[in-house]
């Protein structure tokens, strides 16, 4: 799709700026990509400081945010843009989703709160919908194992990748802990 056609698309409005905000070099090029061809006018950071830059430079009509960064919270991220745009439309990514940081993005303003790893499509959808569009279900959703997977990842990086420790905290066995770590992802 071109500039000019996504123009034309009542989904986008106007004004299809997009800005990603990534620390995930590999992750952030590859939605970039997917973007540019659904119609977006893409600009990329991969630390709050440079998106606060950029957001203050030139706010964009769209964000996604990833949560966690090098050097900071995305919800940083957030709140600035919606000092200088009120009306632009935020998603936050996170691999480390719960309730509470949920709640607050949605506070700061972001429209909605997708946990990786999420593609291009339901990113598109999030900041497309319309507020009283009803959100799907996942086509898709996580498997008990892999839920399980996810919290134990979320809680080893919490630790700072200490075995012992997360071990600990999860009340689990450390040999049984690093056996399900040198394993891969379940579907």
């Amino acid at each position: 799709m071109t500039a000019e056609a996504a123009s034309a698309d009542p989904a986008l409005g106007a004004d299809a700026t997009l800005l990603l905000v990534d620390d995930d070099k590999a992750f952030v090029t590859r939605l970039a990509r997917a973007m540019e061809g659904r119609g977006f006018t893409v600009d990329v950071a991969e630390s709050v400081e440079d998106a606060v830059a950029k957001v203050k430079q030139r706010a964009p009509a769209y964000a996604v945010v990833d949560m966690r960064l090098g050097d900071g919270n995305g919800l940083d991220v957030v709140s600035a843009l919606r000092d200088k745009r009120p009306e632009a439309r935020m998603v936050i990514l996170t691999g480390y989703g719960n309730i509470a940081t949920a709640v607050t993005a949605v506070k700061l303003g972001a429209i909605d709160y997708l946990s990786k790893p999420a593609d291009a499509d339901d990113i598109y959808a999030a900041l497309t919908r319309t507020a009283d569009a009803p959100v799907a279900p996942p086509e898709n959703p996580m498997s008990a194992d892999r839920v399980r997977w996810e919290h134990i990842q979320r809680v080893y990086e919490m630790c700072e990748r200490n075995v012992s420790e997360t071990a600990r905290r999860l009340n689990m066995h450390r040999r049984t802990l690093q056996r399900i770590l040198a394993k891969r992802a379940p579907r």
